[in-house]
């Protein structure tokens, strides 16, 4: 290969982790910068009877960039450029190295923005975001990534290079790869649809004596009709951490607190405000505010989104799942959170996206202390299963990677995972494009057995 794979130890260690507890093996890493090196890296790799990864910026929670052991990572962090900008389709084409919040930034001065608004925005790349099909406050009116993707250049694992386009294709083969964590191939370029930036935004704080008030509220906004552009819950240990952090004026009294936005016409938003207003007081409301200025409300979600930053100031690492529950089950399953955090000996604080039943407990705790890490993952596993028991589903937004392939078959049958199965090896025949994840042992993909154990914990 005419590019230069890299071994040093240092840069192995580097790209061996994303932002979940667990740490892979690979044998080597490259950074192509077009879509002919990517292609070059995925031949290189299949001559060598290597499997290879595409790595973005890292941000994942779920290992789906854990790299197995004696693999090539073929990290996409130099392919970063916008290649072109159409105002009048509302569309640019994108390498996958571009980072989220450089896109909206890019694309503000033509009035529009890219809608998926994950927390890691500032950090985690649009491939990233393919992969995993990522969401965000945001998404809540507007839809997760796979609404707004056009089509996509996608270097196969055979290594040939095709675009995957639903507008012009009898198949919607776009819509499949998006969300298959790297399993079918990888984009090297992603055509994305582009959304107005919004006339009048309303974004509101409201806080709540306990967690059931807040979500009683949630359920009634969403049924009186109205679809917020995002809602969000917090509860009082984050919300507390995260006031002392960034001090965006945050009720401290409060046991769990909504952020409310509503976007669009101005007669709209504010008659949409005094309707979240009523419906709030309605069910017990202790507080409710309005930022007055575009400052204001950068500064609360300034708040939202370094959630996870705030907790470092409290423990060293955390966990957290992204289950989804049915928006009346949430009181219930926070509260069975909050029990098994309890029987675990963990702190658990709680921010989510409320509107689409989202969850996102945060397990804090120090790695160092022996044990710790099996009561975590005990924990995290009773929280997958009250979840799916409570009519939710494993993921909303992080994805299955490692973290949740062998719960697959808590929420799927054999026959199903057969036919996902079937599906992958459509594309990737040999299942050498990021092995061994999201489809469990024994499910018709490659067995995971054969990697020594601890490669990528």
């Amino acid at each position: 290969m005419s590019g230069v794979v890299h071994t040093s130890t240092a840069e192995l260690f580097l790209v061996g982790q994303d932002a979940s507890n667990m740490m892979g093996n690979p044998a080597g890493v490259c950074y192509p910068t077009s879509t002919a090196e990517v292609q070059e890296a995925v031949r290189w790799a299949r001559s060598k009877g290597m499997a290879f990864i595409a790595r973005g910026a890292g941000t994942g929670l779920a290992g789906g960039a854990i790299p197995t052991a004696g693999s090539l990572v073929i990290c996409l962090t130099k392919m970063n450029n916008i290649r072109s900008v159409d105002v009048h389709r509302r569309a640019a084409w994108v390498e996958p190295g571009v980072l989220n919040a450089d896109l909206s930034r890019h694309t503000s001065r033509h009035g529009l923005h890219f809608a998926p608004d994950p927390s890691s925005q500032q950090s985690c790349t649009i491939g990233g975001n393919v992969a995993n099909n990522s969401g965000g406050p945001h998404c809540l009116s507007e839809g997760v990534t796979s609404a707004h993707i056009l089509a996509l250049e996608v270097v196969l694992p055979s290594g040939e290079v095709c675009i995957l386009d639903a507008e012009n294709s009898l198949f919607d083969l776009r819509g499949a790869f998006i969300g298959s964590e790297g399993m079918f191939g990888i984009a090297t370029a992603i055509e994305v649809r582009l959304v107005q930036n919004p006339p009048h935004v309303s974004t509101m704080v409201v806080g709540f004596a306990s967690v059931h008030e807040g979500a009683m509220a949630v359920s009634a906004i969403i049924a009186s009709g109205i679809i917020p552009s995002a809602l969000e819950m917090m509860d009082a240990p984050i919300t507390r951490a995260v006031e002392e952090y960034v001090h965006a004026g945050f009720p401290l009294d409060a046991a769990a607190m909504l952020i409310v936005e509503i976007d669009g016409l101005e007669h709209s938003v504010s008659d949409g405000t005094r309707q979240v207003k009523d419906i709030v007081l309605r069910f017990g409301a202790t507080s409710f505010k309005v930022a007055q200025s575009a400052a204001e409300r950068a500064l609360i979600w300034k708040g939202r989104k370094t959630a996870f930053g705030a907790i470092a100031r409290i423990q060293p690492n955390y966990y957290l799942h992204d289950t989804v529950v049915p928006r009346k089950k949430l009181a219930e399953v926070l509260s069975q959170v909050s029990a098994i955090a309890t029987e675990e000996q963990l702190q658990v604080m709680n921010v989510f996206h409320a509107g689409d039943g989202n969850l996102h407990p945060i397990l804090m705790f120090d790695k160092r202390v022996e044990g710790v890490m099996d009561r975590v993952h005990r924990a995290g596993s009773e929280i997958v299963r009250v979840s799916l028991e409570a009519g939710g589903v494993l993921s909303g937004e992080h994805g299955i990677g490692l973290e949740k392939r062998d719960f697959m078959r808590w929420m799927f049958t054999e026959n199903d995972l057969l036919f996902q199965q079937k599906l992958r090896a459509a594309f990737d025949p040999e299942g050498i494009s990021n092995p061994h994840k999201v489809l469990p042992r024994g499910s018709g993909c490659a067995d995971a057995s054969s990697i020594p154990p601890g490669s990528w914990m």
